[in-house]
């Protein structure tokens, strides 16, 4: 008896903790927008969704990589955006080597690590120093 009301607690436990991690699943990056500053140097703002629960799991980061995976710049988001979804944050100062014209934006949250969905932005696509690129999701 002792081993069958542990198995179904092991059981419910289990089902809770998936379904907890099914409702909050990955940091969609949703859109970007870059400006030229000058030389190497660009602004970005990013935004991304996630069904943050809470401190226990929510979206912490986004970061900006190069075409081989090199890091170039991050946004720590410091909180969880329960209320504020999807949610936009950026910053200035982004340098992209020369020769650099293709970069990724991908997003983190705190217990399913970076997505494997990243958003694509083509530099050269840039018209006055501007691009914004959204996901087809």
């Amino acid at each position: 008896m002792r081993k069958r009301i542990w198995l179904i607690n092991s059981l419910l436990f289990l089902f809770c903790f998936c379904t907890n991690a099914a409702i909050a699943g990955e940091a969609e990056i949703l859109a970007a927008e870059l400006r030229h500053q000058q030389g190497n140097s660009w602004s970005i703002n990013a935004t991304l969704k996630h069904e943050d629960t809470g401190w226990e799991h929510y979206a912490d980061v986004w970061r900006v990589v190069d075409e081989k995976g090199n890091e170039l710049g991050y946004r720590v988001l410091a909180h969880p955006h329960i209320e504020e979804q999807p949610v936009t944050r950026g910053f200035d100062r982004l340098i992209i080597p020369e020769g650099v014209n293709t970069v990724y934006i991908q997003g983190h949250d705190n217990r399913h690590g970076w997505s494997a969905n990243r958003l694509k932005v083509v530099l050269t696509e840039a018209q006055n120093g501007y691009i914004r690129v959204e996901s087809d999701k």
